[in-house]
């Protein structure tokens, strides 16, 4: 590719998400010692959620070589490399349906492999038998292990940083319009290349944000499940809001897997490119920050009782609700149909908007669904501490973040159309709130 072609095809990004460098490298660093930290200021080991730490006990722990050796587990790193080996090896052997994703800048399509909720279920079915065949203690070793596989899910998300932005320099690689700054901290961090190491019907970057963490955060919360039936003596003895959060997060898990092709449309496929952004919340931050509320039930059990259990559970499908029915409705929209006869305004390009309906309540009702979730997954940890509801507070900021990404990337598509659409949906998430 000639110079002057690659410079049209994949233009300087000329302006800054995250505040910037500055921005990128710090929450680069911020997300690792983050998902340490929700571990080490709720756990056990520590002695509670929050433990009682002084400045002078962190001190010396962090001056400790000891402490630092501890965070890493050679068998828990084994164990992880073997899941995320297995995922490979499941994406390959399972079959599955080739659909192709949106039109790149070059004009053509994708075409992606879909099996994620085959995997699952492979995955569900070898966990099942192993619990059966051995009993709850056979699995507890996640919660045994849970700063190894931190560990572990942190340097593979480095090193997948590293090597596809390493690649990304290669002649010929389309690179994200958001990450080819030159700044290379930015870069790093957002993802310079839009699909690095993709042969085929495979790419890295949809694999990863379906398969290694999502279904690892399932079982997880399964890991504690089991690790309170051996406390407690027996899965009889669980509580009902560890089982009702293990059920609610994995009809989650299940929900996005079985809908795996909705996810070409989304921006993280579509626009964004595969950094380390991505691929530490992939593989780290989802599967061993999001079980937050699980781990902390295993040592704080909380029984909520029938009437409070099934506000949860209102709670819970209110918002599964909507995320799903709102969903629904764009993917019909977007494939060419629409059994609702939802209203729709056209725009100068010729793309169409939804105006009723869910998207016609606000400009992103299933992040209005995905946060009633978070509430409800955080309830039953009940109220003595704050700290299980950082996952609400986390979620929020996240959600509010792309909202905002995702209307200035529409404002810049549709220009004038997109202020007609504003006056015509006016909330952005929450209806008649925000």
């Amino acid at each position: 590719m000639s110079k002057e072609k690659d410079s049209i095809l994949n233009p300087r990004t000329t302006t800054y998400e995250f505040l910037g460098p500055p921005g990128a490298f710090l929450i680069s660093v911020g997300v690792p010692i983050t998902t340490y930290a929700l571990y080490f200021g709720c756990s056990e080991e520590t002695g509670g959620c929050p433990p009682t730490l002084v400045p002078e006990r962190i001190s010396l722990a962090l001056s400790d070589p000891a402490w630092w050796k501890g965070l890493w587990d050679t068998q828990a790193a084994l164990l992880y490399l073997a899941w995320y080996a297995f995922c490979l090896v499941a994406w390959a052997v399972l079959p599955g349906d080739l659909v192709a994703g949106t039109t790149l800048r070059t004009g053509g399509k994708k075409l992606y492999k879909i099996n994620a909720f085959s995997t699952f279920l492979l995955a569900l079915g070898l966990t099942a038998g192993t619990i059966y065949r051995y009993g709850p203690e056979s699995f507890t070793f996640f919660y045994e292990k849970f700063v190894g596989f931190i560990t572990a899910s942190l340097i593979m998300s480095v090193v997948q940083g590293v090597a596809c932005y390493a690649a990304s320099f290669r002649p010929g690689a389309l690179l994200a319009l958001g990450g080819n700054s030159g700044n290379p901290i930015y870069d790093f961090y957002v993802g310079r290349e839009l699909n690095p190491f993709s042969w085929g019907s495979f790419d890295l970057k949809t694999f990863n944000e379906l398969r290694p963490g999502l279904i690892l955060w399932f079982l997880v919360d399964i890991s504690m499940v089991c690790e309170q039936a051996t406390r407690r003596g027996g899965f009889g003895q669980v509580t009902d809001s560890l089982y009702l959060i293990t059920l609610f997060q994995g009809l989650y898990v299940a929900d996005a897997l079985y809908n795996e092709s909705g996810i070409f449309t989304q921006m993280d496929i579509t626009t964004d490119g595969f950094g380390f952004m991505l691929s530490v919340g992939d593989l780290a931050w989802v599967p061993f920050a999001y079980c937050l509320q699980a781990r902390y039930l295993v040592f704080n059990p909380v029984e909520l009782g029938p009437v409070l259990a099934a506000v949860v559970v209102v709670f819970n499908f209110s918002g599964y609700y909507i995320f799903r029915v709102a969903n629904a409705e764009k993917n019909d929209f977007r494939n060419g149909t629409n059994p609702k006869n939802l209203q729709f305004m056209t725009t100068e390009s010729g793309s169409k908007l939804l105006t009723s309906g869910w998207w016609g309540r606000s400009r992103h009702p299933n992040y209005f669904g995905d946060l009633l979730m978070s509430v409800a997954w955080s309830l039953p940890t009940g109220f003595s501490t704050p700290i299980p509801y950082f996952y609400c507070l986390y979620f929020l900021v996240l959600l509010v973040h792309r909202q905002r990404r995702d209307d200035e990337a529409c404002e810049k598509k549709y220009g004038k159309d997109w202020k007609k659409y504003m006056q015509l949906v006016p909330y952005r998430i929450i209806p008649y709130v925000y």
